[in-house]
């Protein structure tokens, strides 16, 4: 028998781990939501693809309905969103081969050739990306760090897939393309990859920064391809001091939806808060490169990422039956990132929450929702959890629906049932109080409160052990000597470098994975 042809789309589960029991009057819920999206292929260097899997789509729905008690209610675990039950109350939906995403996924587009460079295009390819480059006066201390930068772009062009349409972008006060220019994207190929890397020898520092000029002019570029995949990658070295921060915010909020994007901050002379704005807005990745030798290998990783990803502007849609109310939805790993204002209405009791591109990947999502109290042996469906995305170019009939999974409420008067915390709901609580933790930390010893200051990074230092966030843990050992870690006892070193504080409150909302 001949093999199927594989699917451009990849294949998405959801998995729900709760403690579903509530005391009489009870009435807050808490679930983790274990997103997986697996079967795609696209990762790797330039020019592969492989064809993903199938979609799943939604199972059936529980009602409101007289339950036996806790004997004959769901068990404190997971329901899967592959149809596989695994274990008492797990429920979910059936995989079938769904509808394939809008082109081929980083495939070839056509190309349309014009005096001056090979391949621009403002024609078809499954991913586009912007490079934006900051060459403010800043960028010429010390020398080489510009040189750095030059040469972490050409590694991020060597990476980029053929027939992924690409730009670079100068940032200073203003926004200068590079390559190709003319208002215009590049298709990738050894051509132009060779073109773009000899135009990247007239980068050089001067000027202000005005970073909301260089995503304005990334979303133009990136709006002129038809590409599933729209991804920016940015790097300063310096404070946005030339634009109002009002103005920063302004333009976020137009790019958001439009196009994702990752940050990097080179050095130490720019904001945290700036960049992980950047790249939380954006839907993006943030972090500290303090030695611009660095610059190579992280540029040759963030685009490695963005080349793997197969699926765009997938939203988490959460319907809620009459008289709940949604009280939080976080993302929790591989990042704590509060998605909670970002619901946009999708129906009758039903909201969507962007969570961008998808490549082989998994996430962790926190929802937390208030339900009508019941009587004890009552059970209801507390929540629906779909995966969807938008049919193409955003019109043509309903979202396309990827996978589902159930958050349930069972009233019990067994105190032992519900009262039991479900571990991965305890875990990712843990770990989003560890990232609250530092962040009022560094803020209090930046203020001159050590009390406070040592108070928090101690709880810090206690929650990232007691998690087994060694990451986080070294991190905390570089602003703190450690006393006792599972009691949190800690004194503030007397001298910390810059370097290590900005790298703490840059990487303070990375998390572990629950072990499960």
């Amino acid at each position: 028998m001949a093999p199927f042809p594989p699917s451009p789309a990849p294949r998405f589960s959801v998995e729900v781990y709760q403690n579903e029991y509530l005391p009489v009057g009870g009435r807050e819920v808490n679930a983790i939501i274990t997103v997986t999206s697996a079967g795609g292929g696209t990762a790797g260097g330039p020019g592969t693809a492989e064809g993903p899997g199938a979609v799943g789509v939604p199972g059936a729905a529980a009602g409101l309905g007289p339950m036996g008690g806790p004997g004959g209610a769901a068990g404190s675990g997971a329901s899967g969103g592959s149809g596989a039950v695994e274990g008492p109350g797990a429920a979910g939906g059936t995989p079938i081969p769904g509808p394939p995403i809008p082109g081929p996924a980083l495939a070839p587009g056509p190309r349309q050739d014009v005096p001056g460079g090979s391949g621009r295009c403002g024609a078809s390819s499954g991913a586009a990306v912007v490079i934006m480059v900051d060459c403010s006066g800043s960028m010429g201390y010390p020398p080489t760090k510009m040189s750095h930068a030059r040469d972490a772009t050409a590694a991020a062009i060597d990476t980029v897939r053929d027939g992924v349409a690409f730009a670079v972008v100068a940032g200073t006060h203003k926004a200068v393309e590079v390559f190709p220019g003319g208002g215009r994207l590049a298709t990738a190929d050894p051509l132009t990859r060779a073109r773009a890397k000899e135009a990247l020898r007239g980068l050089s520092p001067g000027g202000g920064t005005a970073i909301g000029s260089w995503l304005l002019l990334a979303d133009q570029l990136l709006g002129s391809a038809d590409a599933a995949i729209r991804h920016g990658i940015l790097l300063t070295d310096g404070r946005n001091e030339h634009e109002e921060p009002e103005r920063l915010r302004a333009v976020l909020d137009a790019c958001a939806g439009r196009f994702t994007c990752d940050a990097r901050g080179v050095g130490t002379d720019w904001e945290v808060e700036e960049v992980t704005g950047i790249a939380s807005a954006l839907l993006g990745t943030a972090d500290i490169v303090a030695d611009p030798a660095g610059l190579r290998a992280d540029f040759t990783r963030m685009t490695k990422a963005a080349m793997g990803k197969e699926i765009a502007d997938v939203s988490l849609r959460l319907w809620t039956p009459k008289g709940a109310e949604v009280v939080y939805v976080k993302q929790v790993a591989p990042a704590v990132e509060d998605l909670t204002a970002r619901r946009v209405e999708a129906g009758p009791r039903a909201g969507d929450y962007p969570t961008g591109s998808w490549g082989e990947e998994s996430r962790d999502y926190h929802v937390c929702v208030r339900v009508p109290a019941a009587e004890t042996g009552r059970e209801m469906l507390a929540a629906r959890i779909s995966l969807v995305q938008p049919p193409p170019g955003g019109v043509g009939g309903p979202p396309s629906p990827l996978a589902q999974g159930l958050v349930r409420a069972v009233w019990t008067d067994d105190l032992a049932a519900s009262t039991a915390m479900n571990p991965q709901v305890a875990h990712y609580t843990g770990q989003a109080e560890l990232a609250q933790a530092i962040q009022a930390g560094m803020n209090a010893r930046k203020s001159g409160n050590a009390e406070q200051a040592t108070a928090k990074l101690g709880r810090a230092v206690q929650l990232a052990t007691a998690s087994g966030n060694e990451d986080t843990a070294k991190l905390l050992a570089k602003v703190v000597d450690v006393v006792d870690a599972a009691a949190g006892t800690v004194r503030l070193k007397a001298k910390v470098t810059e370097a290590d504080e900005m790298t703490l409150e840059t990487r303070s909302t990375k998390t572990v994975r629950v072990k499960k």
